[in-house]
């Protein structure tokens, strides 16, 4: 039997804990990357993140991400206080807003932001048509894509139109 002695020295020792945490570092760090890609992709699947949507490019870009192309300015935007308590002639439109996953009870009250763009590319219509934002600080907390010539109609925010209701 052969027995191989060595001595181990501190600076050995010292570099090898440094080499060995510096590859931890770097495997955690790759690990992050991959789940910043995930939830980067999670996103894009579902459509721009409604939270910290701040400037003009944010919301168009929040917009296109449900499938419009709009007019590179918002047409209007309004102050709007949001009733204290809302009632049965609101039920529709809070109705709307839910199937689109936004509740806007939670912001009964509130002075939200409406900012509202002409929409280009509606299927069958080019003229009238338009999407609102409804904005709380950074957050889209509600919207709707409608038409107020005619018959009108008003629907969420997803393209291509599903459902038409009148409005």
């Amino acid at each position: 039997m052969i027995i191989i002695t060595k001595k181990l020295r501190p600076r050995r020792l010292v570099a090898g804990c440094v080499l060995f945490a510096l590859a931890l570092g770097v495997l955690g760090a790759g690990l992050n990357l991959i789940q910043e890609i995930q939830t980067a992709q999670v996103v894009a699947q579902a459509g721009v993140d409604p939270r910290n949507v701040k400037t003009n490019a944010d919301r168009i870009a929040y917009l296109e991400s449900h499938g419009w192309l709009t007019s590179p300015e918002s047409a209007s935007v309004e102050d709007i206080r949001l009733p204290d308590s809302f009632d049965a002639s609101y039920a529709d439109y809070l109705a709307l807003q839910s199937d689109q996953g936004f509740d806007l009870t939670q912001y009964a009250g509130k002075t939200i932001k409406r900012y509202t763009y002409q929409i280009t590319n509606y299927p069958g219509l080019q003229e009238n048509i338009w999407a609102s934002l409804l904005i709380y600080k950074k957050d889209v907390i509600g919207g709707e894509v409608y038409c107020n010539q005619g018959d009108g109609f008003v629907q969420g925010l997803d393209y291509p139109a599903k459902e038409k209701s009148e409005g």
